[in-house]
């Protein structure tokens, strides 16, 4: 990107330093620009006086809550901070249905879902869709609280379970089919109006993420992966993302999820990519851009 970096700053909002987060300090370090660290935990929001965040060229969010990352994007943006991603596209990102009701209104090609409000409900759609079907939490990471059901004594169960639990997220049932994958799934990588890379994530397991053991290996952009991605990352709001697809035996690749805070410490060693490199480019645009029209008295 041309221009000088040295009136920006940013601001990375974290959770706790991971090998990602080491690795965009690090290139925020080479660039030499002036950065601050925001640890989520610590952090806290008054909402009458705004003008401390204000000095923030652009905030990157690396949360690892997801409804601490979406509030504090939502006050960031409500101050006019530029951030990446946005609330916006954090909130639909961050929510599986939501992210399939954007997928579904763009007509891109996802697995069969279905959506219910009660145990009653949900036993009754998982009879019509057949056994083996996947329970997930609208709402989670790294594979957490997924089950495979493989007939009515365990979806009676797993359903009362949910129910029992109380929380708002467990009182909405996404069902979705169950897929015979080839031992793996496709991850890859978007920023902007590019997919820098690709990787399959394999495992023995039916859950193939690589934070419940799945194993890394380089995936070929392929033009359908790409047109795919790019795409899924429209529908959703665009930034930076990750795009889960699922090979389906009969209709090809379909896009499971679409993840807006990303690891990537399996992908970037795997891809040669310095896909943290490639976010903080990202966000000095962002904050470049946000500048500019600021400077000729546009809104930012």
């Amino acid at each position: 990107m041309s221009g000088s970096f040295d009136s920006l700053k940013i601001g990375v909002l974290f959770s706790r330093v991971r090998v990602e987060e080491k690795w965009i300090f690090a290139a925020l370090e080479n660039r030499g620009v002036a950065y601050e660290r925001i640890d989520d935990r610590n952090v806290s929001f008054d909402l009458e006086y705004p003008n401390g965040w204000r000095s923030y060229s652009a905030v990157l969010e690396r949360s690892i809550s997801y409804n601490s990352g979406l509030n504090a994007l939502r006050v960031l943006n409500a101050f006019g901070v530029p951030t990446v991603n946005t609330s916006a596209v954090a909130e639909v990102c961050g929510d599986k249905l939501a992210t399939s009701v954007r997928l579904a209104a763009a007509g891109i090609p996802q697995p069969h879902n279905i959506i219910a409000f009660s145990p009653e409900s949900a036993l009754e759609a998982i009879e019509k869709f057949g056994y083996p079907v996947v329970l997930k939490p609208v709402v989670g990471s790294w594979g957490r609280l997924l089950a495979k059901i493989n007939d009515r004594d365990a979806a009676e169960a797993i359903l009362e379970h949910k129910s029992m639990l109380g929380s708002v997220q467990h009182s909405v049932f996404y069902i979705q089919e169950y897929i015979d994958k080839p031992g793996r799934d496709i991850r890859a990588i978007v920023i902007g109006d590019r997919v820098l890379t690709a990787i399959y994530r394999k495992s023995e397991h039916w859950i193939t993420n690589t934070a419940r053991g799945g194993e890394g290996e380089l995936c070929p952009i392929t033009s359908e992966v790409e047109e795919l991605c790019l795409r899924s990352a429209s529908a959703v709001g665009g930034g930076v993302l990750a795009v889960d697809l699922v090979e389906h035996p009969e209709r090809g690749l379909l896009v499971n999820e679409i993840n807006h805070t990303m690891e990537f410490h399996t992908a970037q060693p795997i891809s040669g990519v310095n896909i943290a490199e490639e976010i903080v480019e990202y966000t000095l645009k962002v904050a470049k851009k946000a500048t500019e029209f600021h400077s000729v008295g546009e809104p930012v």
